[in-house]
Formats: C-alpha cells, structure tokens, sequence
C-alpha cells in the first residue's frame, strides 16, 4: 500500500504533546481552551509526521496533505484528522485560516530542503510556527494586536527547535533549516551536519542562529503581559523563560554532542519560577 492509499495516521511517528520541547495546553490552560488547542496540536503534529516521513514519496506526501486541506476546508472529507479539526472550528465558530496555513509549511517541506537566508527561514516560520501561536490567541478571544509579539516568540521557538535538530534533520531527510548563506559566510559545509560533533565553523553560525533568536526573544519579551487571560498569559511566560533558556545553551552547547533539551526536572523549576514572576506581576 502506498502512502497516498494509506491515510495519514500511517505515517505517524507516534510523537505526542508530552515530547514536545514546550508545553501543549497544559493544566494552566482552562478546560474549555485546552480542547480546541489539543484538536488543532492532533491536525498539526498529523500532517507534520507526513511530511517529515523519510519513506513516503513527496507525490504521496503532498496527497496527505491536499487532503486534510480539502477537509479543513470543507471541500472534502478524505481526512480524519482533517474532518476532525473541522468539527472542533465548527463548534467554536473558529477559522481554519491558521490550519491552512500550517499546511503550506507542510506542503513546503516535502519538496524545499534548504533556506538561503534568515529572511527566507523567517518567511518559513509564517506558516509553519506563527499560525500556531494565533490560533491559541483566537481560541482565548484575545486582540489582535498581540499577533507581532506572537509571531516572534513562535518563530524563536521554530528556530531553536531547528538548532537542538540540526542534525538530525540533516542525517534523517536531508532538510537543512540553518541558512546557507550564514553556512557559506562562516567556511562551514553543509556535511558538516552528518559530524558527530560540529566543526569550528558549523559551531559559529549555530551561534550567530541562536543570538538572531534571542532578539527575536526580546520583540516577544513583552507578550505574556499584552494577554487578558491570566492562565494563558502565565503559560506564555513559562514558554518565553524556556525559550530563553534554550538559546542560551545553544550559545554554550554544540548541539552534536552535547544535550541541549531540558531535563523534566529543570523544565519543572524554570516553568514553576516563571509562573510566580508572571503572577506576581
């Protein structure tokens, strides 16, 4: 059977929430908000295991994709995981903009392998970390105008999700997020990803990556502060601390070979100082 026969759920990597580097509407969330915002994780880690499949033809993978499109769309009903986020929009009069958005990313990544420039991977992150953010905001009813700050601290976490995965990406489907010119800037190859650890000059763009995405830190430092509901503005500020964390040892650790995710432990003690600071304030 091939992948375009099969539906997506044959392509799973049975990945779930609790893997993710960054909370997934966690118990800070009210009950009421944690549902949608579950529904729409489901839709996008689905198509997110289709295209990041490393059997799967990019024909039968963007088959996948076209039809969980056509069914968040309401123009087809070939996809589960489509249909299913279809009923929770429906039920919470909520656009699918944000998922079809998510799916050009997708659509993307099944036949784009390399980015030339940070401006390229920031236009890459629109649609495959910003719909993201403002489909939880939209959930929340919250204005807006907390989109740009949104934007960024979704993009930082797309780029640090990137660095921790860069080789990987690059051992397991050949997809290379850090920029080719900062790589061609440095003296660094592309193979040098396959290393077991990075080279001098590899170690200094994934440097130069992470210090462009503590600025991106700082446009979002402010974010949690700009949202009406308390609960998520404390799970935004649990997730802008551990951003910053991050990127701080993706400045200290060569991601190679050395561990640059959080242990549950430290995980645990950032995210609990991080909800007092948001909460005292």
């Amino acid at each position: 059977m091939t992948a375009a026969a099969a539906p997506a759920a044959a392509l799973a990597s049975g990945k779930g929430h609790r893997d993710e580097n960054f909370p997934v509407a966690s118990f800070l969330l009210k009950a009421e908000h944690r549902a949608p915002v579950m529904a729409f994780y489901h839709f996008a880690r689905a198509a997110d295991d289709v295209a990041d499949n490393a059997t799967a033809s990019a024909a039968d993978k963007l088959t996948l994709l076209a039809a969980m499109r056509a069914a968040v769309s309401g123009t087809g009903e070939a996809s589960a995981e489509g249909l299913a986020l279809r009923n929770t929009l429906d039920q919470h009069r909520l656009s699918p903009q944000h998922a079809l958005d998510l799916l050009t990313a997708f659509e993307r990544d099944c036949t784009v392998d390399r980015y030339a420039s940070w401006d390229d991977l920031m236009e890459y992150c629109r649609y495959s970390a910003a719909p993201v953010g403002r489909y939880v905001l939209d959930v929340h009813g919250e204005d807006r105008a907390t989109w740009p700050a949104s934007d960024a601290l979704c993009a930082a976490l797309q780029v640090i999700d990137h660095l921790q995965d860069c080789g990987k990406d690059y051992r397991a489907i050949n997809r290379v997020y850090i920029p080719t010119d900062m790589l061609d800037a440095a003296g660094a190859r592309i193979d040098d990803l396959g290393a077991e650890r990075a080279s001098p000059a590899l170690r200094s763009v994934i440097v130069a990556a992470a210090k462009r995405t503590q600025a991106l830190l700082a446009q979002s430092a402010a974010f949690s502060a700009m949202i009406r509901d308390k609960r998520l503005a404390v799970e935004v500020a649990v997730i802008q601390r551990l951003a910053e964390s991050l990127t701080q040892r993706l400045i200290a650790r060569d991601p190679l070979s050395e561990r640059v995710h959080h242990g549950k432990a430290e995980m645990a003690g950032l995210a609990a100082w991080a909800a007092i600071r948001r909460l005292v304030a």
